[in-house]
């Protein structure tokens, strides 16, 4: 779905219909988060990804899948890409999230899917994002 706004293209990257997110502990060290960390069996929501695009900017939303009620947003930018979205170290289907509440506050969540090929069309989406 394109639509223009300014001078560039508003556009959806991708829609996944279930993804899960997590609260993750404090990072310990350098070397990254692990998913094995984390209660993979206790989510704290589950809903809908989706990835819309604008000029350099880029936009992860997590929102029900019903209503489309926002549960978080996750800003990209071609710049930021890995401050905003960090891959674990211990598995190819779970990430670390930094979500903002556009007040200047943000945070740090895990967020995964079940299926790998959906972890696979998330980081596809975001590398088509930043060519």
């Amino acid at each position: 779905v394109k639509r223009k706004m300014g001078d560039d293209y508003e556009e959806t990257l991708l829609i996944l219909k279930e993804c899960f997110v997590y609260k993750i502990p404090p990072r310990t060290n350098a070397a990254g988060y692990k998913a094995g960390d984390w209660n993979i069996t206790n989510f704290l929501w589950t809903g809908r990804l989706r990835i819309q695009s604008q000029g350099d900017n880029c936009v992860i939303h997590l929102e029900d899948a019903n209503t489309g009620e926002a549960f978080a947003r996750c800003p990209v930018n071609t710049t930021s890409i890995q401050t905003a979205v960090e891959p674990v170290t211990d598995s190819s289907r779970y990430f670390v999230l930094r979500i903002e509440d556009g007040r200047g506050h943000h945070a740090f969540i895990g967020m995964g899917f079940t299926e790998r090929s959906d972890a696979f069309e998330f980081n596809v989406a975001l590398q088509d994002h930043s060519k």
